[in-house]
C-alpha cells in the first residue's frame, strides 16, 4: 500500500535583479551609509594640478534621501554583498 503525503507549501521569495551600474557606482560603508565617487575622473585629467586629482580620489555620502531610496531600490543586495556579490 502507498501513502501519498502532501507536499508542503512554501511561500516563494523572488530574487531581485541589481541594476549593474548602480552597483559598480555606488558601495555602502560599514555603517551602512551611501557614498559615491566624484563626477570628473574618467579622462582629461592631464593638465589639472595634483591636489585636484587628489581631491578626486575621495569619495561623497549621498546625502539627499531621494535618491538614496532609488539606490536601494535599484541595487537591493548592496548592503548584504559590499565588493563582488556571489556568482
Amino acid at each position: 500500500m502507498c501513502v501519498i503525503m502532501p507536499r508542503k507549501k512554501t511561500k516563494k521569495k523572488y530574487k531581485i535583479k541589481t541594476h549593474r551600474a548602480t552597483a559598480k557606482r555606488f558601495k555602502v560603508t560599514g555603517s551602512g551609509k551611501l557614498v559615491r565617487t566624484k563626477i570628473g575622473k574618467g579622462h582629461l585629467r592631464r593638465n589639472t594640478s595634483k591636489r585636484t586629482k587628489r581631491l578626486f580620489s575621495k569619495m561623497i555620502e549621498v546625502e539627499s534621501p531621494s535618491i538614496n531610496k532609488r539606490v536601494r531600490r535599484l541595487a537591493p543586495y548592496l548592503r548584504r554583498y559590499k565588493y563582488n556579490p556571489p556568482a
